[in-house]
């Protein structure tokens, strides 16, 4: 039998979803004296904790790992057995604390956060209203400000027979402790590529349907060309420029067909959907502070939503950026303009890059794709650039002309771009794919987000004989074609 206790509480802030968007924000309000309380109806640490970036990166660590020794002399041999997927998986399964959140609470509890376990609405200006997990519930008020950080989940799409075929999303993709001898991957963005690397190579037959021309779009094409071109050596099947009609799997067990425009079939024995996300906002009382259920939240540069003087929506909810590294970046912005305007701050530091501005979201979000080989940029591509306005030159370098690749790997194969705007001579974007490309990614971020000039860049070393050394080459052949 439920219970219902009605508690009233109040708080400086109080925050929707206690993923690393909303942990980051009660702990800058927090640092600022402010008093909070978070609401989580899952698992506190979020996606990315359980379901998204850890699992899926302790998934493909092996994978890229085994990939980089079977390309350095004297290991070849030695790694040449299949992967331990039992062993990948008991790490997965460490990594992600086992999907228990005692270590998460213990932190929110050592700074002072009040955590409420359950599913959390609006209800009305300031509001908020927490329906326990046994039908205890909790009214909480704030007196500054409420941010709504719950997140996306996987969108699916209405296909015939989808809903009654246990399609994988981004979530059994990552959490599975069996491998399906045939798995269907829907989709050629991120989750798609890393989940067909990862399984790919645990052994699973990867058939990849992408219903556009190439792999990872936002990208430069030649980054998703050489990724496909990758996983079609290593035997999975990438077909692109095909769209699914329906989906059929009787009696939601066994096989699972796709069917394809014009009719053709394929078939799998598990099929993992990575056809977008949706915003976590269509049971949060939107509509209880005008606002329509289920949508995006659009927010201005402080993460203040539209129209409210009160109300925040930091993270995927706001779609300027849909990863787990800009959503804490802007929890970070968030967490201080919400502490300035408590102190009656007029926030002057709100213009662009600001202490209370998330300017990099326009034109500065990096993002890596740990695939095989891996993908990394930051900024605009050329087409972006182009589209922009701006006057642009792309610089491009094959990074076998570097001498760190080639100790790095035998057969090491990848390639560099930079977007110059011309007339400040400035970079707007960069991006790499290669074997731990990665790991350049982040001078990158700097010279782009600092709009370093590139003859300050020329003096910027890069250490011999490592990767980086592929700055100097990029730098050179901008020099030569001038």
């Amino acid at each position: 039998m439920t219970r219902t206790v009605e508690n009233e509480h109040a708080y400086d802030v109080v925050v929707l979803g206690a993923g690393p968007v909303g942990e980051n924000v009660v702990d800058r309000v927090r640092a600022a004296g402010l008093t909070a309380a978070i609401v989580e109806s899952e698992l506190l640490g979020g996606e990315c904790s359980y379901w998204a970036c850890m699992p899926s990166k302790a998934l493909l660590r092996p994978v890229l790992a085994r990939s980089d020794a079977r390309r350095v002399p004297g290991l070849g041999e030695a790694v040449r057995r299949p992967l331990d997927a039992p062993a990948v998986f008991a790490h997965r399964d460490e990594t992600v604390g086992h999907w228990k959140d005692d270590g998460q609470a213990d932190w929110l509890g050592s700074i002072g956060v009040r955590v409420f376990r359950g599913h959390g609405r609006l209800d009305g200006p300031r509001r908020v209203a927490v329906e326990g997990p046994e039908g205890e519930r909790h009214l909480l008020t704030a007196r500054h400000a409420v941010a709504v950080c719950t997140g996306s989940r996987a969108a699916l799409p209405p296909l015939p027979g989808l809903a009654g075929a246990r399609p994988w999303t981004s979530r059994e993709a990552t959490s599975a402790d069996r491998v399906p001898g045939r798995l269907l991957v829907v989709g050629g963005g991120v989750v798609g590529v890393e989940m067909a690397t990862a399984w790919h190579a645990l052994g699973a037959h990867v058939t990849m349907l992408v219903r556009g021309d190439g792999l990872l779009p936002r990208m430069e094409p030649f980054v998703g060309e050489r990724i496909a071109g990758a996983l079609r050596a290593r035997g999975a099947d990438v077909r692109t420029g095909v769209a699914v009609e329906a989906v059929v799997r009787d009696g939601g067990s066994g096989p699972v067909t796709v069917v394809l425009e014009g009719g053709e079939t394929v078939e799998g024995d598990e099929v993992l959907f990575a056809t977008g996300r949706a915003p976590r906002t269509e049971d949060v009382g939107l509509e209880t502070v005008g606002l329509e259920p289920g949508s995006w939240l659009d927010v201005d540069d402080t993460l203040r939503v539209a129209g409210s003087d009160w109300l925040y929506a930091v993270g995927d909810v706001n779609r300027r950026a849909l990863l787990t590294h800009q959503g804490k970046y802007q929890a970070r912005i968030a967490g201080a303009a919400i502490a300035a305007r408590a102190a009656g701050d007029p926030l002057d530091g709100a213009a662009p890059w600001g202490p209370y501005a998330a300017t990099a979201d326009h034109g500065a979000v990096p993002q890596v794709v740990f695939s095989d080989p891996e993908a990394a940029a930051v900024g605009l591509s050329l087409a972006e650039a182009g589209h922009a306005g701006y006057r642009v030159r792309a610089v491009d370098v094959d990074m076998r002309s570097v001498a760190g690749a080639g100790l790095y790997a035998q057969g090491y194969s990848g390639a560099a771009r930079l977007v110059v705007d011309l007339d400040r001579e400035v970079l707007l974007g960069a991006s790499f794919v290669g074997p731990a490309v990665g790991e350049l990614l982040h001078a990158a971020t700097v010279a782009v987000t600092a709009e370093v000039p590139l003859s300050r860049l020329w003096h910027a070393v890069p250490s011999y004989p490592t990767i980086s050394e592929v700055w100097l080459r990029l730098l050179e052949a901008y020099r030569d074609r001038d």
